[in-house]
């Protein structure tokens, strides 16, 4: 079964109002369904998925609109709701990275069991760039796919890396031509669905076990600190600044 990110006139953004319901539907039918045995994760037109929407951010509306505390129950409601589902899919989720995978993208991206590239994909963890932390948990996610120290430095720097260089730090199983990707996805996934049902989606939930600490813990903390910062004057500059094209000036408040 293939689910595809399908907004690619925006490059495919994620977390709009609904979103999280979205998710939670396509994923709890997923589950429940024993003929699924593997998913294909992509997105539609150039992009895997650049994130968050950051005109509304800079705008204060949908998802970033309302008291610190709306905000922190917007993300926990929806962007969270993304999150949990792509984790708790009973079976394994091959991504298909087509293009950019960037913020909320590149987090998602990262939630997936297997991650395989086009050429053209691109991964960035740019939250400070625009004033803010991984409010979905990347926070969490990125240490756990490629080593604290690299992590760190991709969140510390917001560096966006090539398809090769993700393949070279273990984010990525493979990188293929972009026309390549999706045939590459299918014949993998045709291997994993080879494999008995039972045993299959068992040996999903014990690498799920083996992770620590627990994401929802995690999850929870990004929620309130996000919350924080995007009532900051900084996040506003910077969120602006990046629709302008220009280098946004820093207050520290």
């Amino acid at each position: 079964m293939t689910v595809t990110i399908n907004r690619p006139d925006q490059l495919n953004i994620l977390g709009e109002p609904g979103d999280g319901d979205a998710f939670r539907k396509v994923f709890d039918a997923i589950n429940e369904d024993r003929s699924i045995k593997c998913v294909i994760f992509t997105g539609a037109g150039r992009a895997f998925s650049a994130g968050g929407n950051v005109k509304d951010m800079r705008d204060r509306e949908n998802l970033f609109a309302g008291s610190q505390a709306d905000i922190a129950d917007n993300y926990r409601n929806n962007v969270h709701e993304i999150v949990r589902s792509i984790w708790h899919c009973a079976v394994p989720v091959i991504a298909a990275v087509n293009g950019p995978a960037v913020g909320l993208g590149h987090d998602v991206s990262g939630l997936c069991d297997i991650r395989l590239a086009a050429q053209s994909a691109r991964f960035g963890s740019t939250f400070l760039k625009i004033g803010l932390i991984p409010g979905d948990g990347g926070s969490w996610i990125l240490p756990q796919n490629i080593g604290a120290s690299r992590a760190a430095e991709m969140l510390y720097t917001s560096r966006i890396i090539d398809a090769e260089t993700a393949l070279s730090w273990g984010l990525v199983s493979e990188v293929y031509p972009g026309e390549e990707l999706m045939a590459a996805a299918e014949k993998l996934a045709a291997k994993i669905i080879s494999q008995p049902t039972a045993a299959l989606r068992a040996t999903k939930r014990l690498l799920r076990s083996a992770k620590t600490p627990e994401l929802d813990a995690a999850l929870e903390m990004a929620a309130v600190e996000q919350a924080k910062l995007h009532a900051t004057d900084d996040h506003l500059e910077a969120v602006t600044a990046f629709i302008e094209k220009r280098p946004p000036q820093f207050t520290d408040s």
